[in-house]
């Protein structure tokens, strides 16, 4: 059986071994960059993309002779070693590694990256970049021609003034290494406003680093008085323990929080999933700037305030993998009817409702849209024993619709 040579490439020249490695392989994989630094027989190469075709012409070259494919670096770190173990078996690929881009630029930082963050932007939205990118004190980016050093810190400062998060606007570090390894490698240090002016080549690493964020020692469990509410307007703790319990949040995708309140619901789901995208629909001001405080306080840069009332303040927002409502302005029905249509499979709506009307309604609407419901109603009491005290809330009835069955 022929073989794949997966050879990782750092630097400008190639090494005795790795030209032997290529002269002994009638077809090459290699990008356009590649062939123009290493000279190659355009005749014998095969394009690195479009992907399907290059898998497709290099199934073929395979029953010829061995195939070279040539990779910046590590190609199992982020790089096509993925792909090809994806297509051809484990025994049929040797691989060749490199130093990594990564390696790389840390070495040329002066910066361990054994605690590192790793995040990868190549051909992905630049929507939740801010959010993730703040979440964490040491952030190693690879950047595409999209996602340039520029574009990320604009999108950083324009995230951070948006919340008023002027101390950390200011103490956020950048560091930008373009072509490692080249003979035009640069690399360039400064604050997010002085990044954001530059421009950058397309081959390049992206180091930000901050303070480390304020962190509880939990990330459950808030108390309604470590919240920025108004008035008591804020979910109980008991019953947003359930509710989120209920919507079984994923690590990564989309929840809307309509009708968001204090945004107490979102705060908790925000530090407990920082990969989520969490959208917080809330209308009155007053609530909004809560809901800003709070993200503040917390760190919770995955939250989005919208502005508005839904339905109408839904359009245009990525599509929901989860949606909590915990109120809806007498617009219930529209707003389940557009929630569910853009659910994906398994997918969840959740409920509060505090109103008699409310609780015989929302399971009705669910279910018309085919989803399977459940109900259930969460009365809280609480009795201080030190101070013989006890409170009893009104009971509020959870209701749940799932397009999926329940055994999950």
């Amino acid at each position: 059986m022929n073989h794949i040579e997966l050879i990782g490439i750092c630097g400008s020249d190639l090494s005795a071994q790795q030209k032997e490695l290529l002269a002994e392989c009638p077809a090459v994989v290699a990008s356009k960059r590649h062939q123009e630094q290493f000279g190659l027989n355009i005749e014998r190469c095969i394009p690195i993309a479009p992907i399907d075709k290059m898998i497709q012409r290099t199934e073929k070259a395979l029953l010829e002779g061995n195939v070279a494919v040539l990779a910046s670096g590590d190609p199992l770190f982020y790089g096509i070693g993925r792909t090809l173990l994806h297509h051809f078996p484990a025994e049929q690929i040797t691989v060749h590694p490199a130093l990594s881009a990564l390696q790389l630029a840390c070495a040329r930082f002066k910066t361990p990256w054994d605690d590192l963050t790793i995040l990868s932007l190549h051909g992905r939205s630049a929507q939740y970049a801010a959010s993730r990118v703040l979440a964490h004190e040491k952030v190693m980016l690879f950047t595409d021609h999209r996602n340039s050093p520029d574009t990320i810190a604009s999108t950083l400062m324009e995230h951070l003034t948006r919340y008023n998060d002027l101390q950390r606007l200011q103490a956020i570090n950048v560091r930008v290494a373009e072509n490692l390894g080249l003979e035009d490698e640069r690399l360039t240090s400064g604050t997010l406003e002085e990044i954001a002016a530059l421009s950058f080549s397309p081959l390049n690493m992206m180091l930000v680093t901050q303070p480390a964020p304020a962190c509880l020692p939990f990330s459950f469990g808030l108390q309604e008085h470590e919240v920025h509410h108004s008035r008591g307007l804020i979910t109980k703790d008991e019953v947003r323990a359930a509710s989120l319990h209920k919507l079984r949040l994923p690590k990564q995708g989309v929840l809307w929080d309509v009708g968001g309140g204090s945004g107490s619901v979102s705060l908790e789901a925000a530090r407990m999933c920082p990969e989520l995208a969490i959208y917080t629909i809330e209308k009155k001001q007053e609530e909004q700037n809560n809901i800003r405080k709070n993200i503040l306080a917390y760190n919770a840069c995955n939250i989005h305030v919208i502005d508005g009332e839904a339905p109408d303040a839904l359009a245009g927002l990525p599509a929901p993998d989860r949606v909590f409502i915990g109120g809806s302005g007498k617009r219930l029905e529209n707003i389940i009817e557009l929630a569910a249509a853009k659910l994906p499979e398994s997918g969840r709506i959740v409920v509060n409702a505090v109103l008699k009307k409310t609780a015989e309604l929302a399971p009705q609407l669910l279910h018309q849209q085919g989803l399977l419901v459940e109900t259930a109603t969460v009365s809280v009491t609480r009795t201080s024993f030190s101070e013989r005290e006890t409170q009893q809330f009104n009971p509020i009835t959870i209701i749940t619709g799932c397009k999926k069955t329940w055994k999950q």
